[in-house]
């Protein structure tokens, strides 16, 4: 399970974070929702270690991770798909895939067949530069590139940003699929509130750098959530 307690972030004199907490557990999503700029992504940052925190504690497994680095939590299971793909756009479709070596053992480095069977699209592109693909095509690489790490926690931030409605279904299934495995634990950031809702086992609502609202998916009242996700 993943535990953040208090957790507080700044930006030089700027605070981004006040207090949050959060839980996500293997076989479930947890979607963190909210409209721009209320500290969404600077929570995801915070988790996957590439924004120090000032006060509060994050654990994975039971184990603290505040002192750890990107890479040392990459190591540990940590996955972290960034809002903006960050594919490397001259490197093939292969090349990009196999950058998630770096957080495997030796013996671990190799793309599993499970990428290609649950991104399709993947294995006839192989050869392609990730900078030919479409926007929804660089999602999906984008995905399987933090899947090749065997995460046991995957965190994504705005996957259907930008891209077309039938690969926003196609990514809603892969959601799918890797949560009802029950290994995995998912955090997902997303402004799309219908997309969110049909994958939320539970929920928390960020308005100004605070949680706002939390609870189950099941629990869910899509109009007061709404309301904070309109400018």
């Amino acid at each position: 399970m993943l535990q953040v307690a208090n957790v507080d972030l700044y930006y030089g004199a700027s605070q981004a974070l006040y207090g949050v907490n959060l839980e996500a557990k293997p076989g479930e999503v947890t979607c963190i929702l909210g409209r721009n700029g209320v500290g969404k992504t600077s929570l995801l940052r915070a988790l996957s270690g590439h924004q120090s925190i000032k006060n509060g504690d994050i654990a994975w497994e039971g184990s603290p991770l505040n002192k750890l680095s990107p890479s040392d939590r990459a190591r540990m299971g940590i996955a972290y798909v960034p809002q903006g793909r960050e594919i490397f756009s001259q490197l093939s479709v292969l090349e990009n895939l196999k950058t998630g070596f770096a957080a495997l053992p030796r013996s671990q480095r190799h793309i599993p067949e499970e990428i290609f069977t649950l991104f399709p699209v993947l294995k006839a592109m192989l050869k392609r530069r990730g900078g030919d693909l479409s926007g929804g095509q660089q999602q999906q690489l984008a995905i399987a590139r933090a899947l090749v790490t065997r995460p046991k926690l995957l965190m994504l931030d705005e996957p259907t940003e930008g891209i077309q409605p039938s690969i926003i279904k196609d990514i809603q299934n892969v959601i799918a699929k890797l949560r009802d495995r029950g290994e995995m634990a998912i955090v997902l950031v997303e402004q799309y509130l219908d997309f969110a809702y049909e994958l939320a086992d539970s929920y928390v609502v960020m308005d100004r750098g605070s949680v706002v609202l939390s609870g189950t998916g099941e629990t869910m009242d899509k109009e007061e959530v709404r309301g904070y996700m309109t400018v």
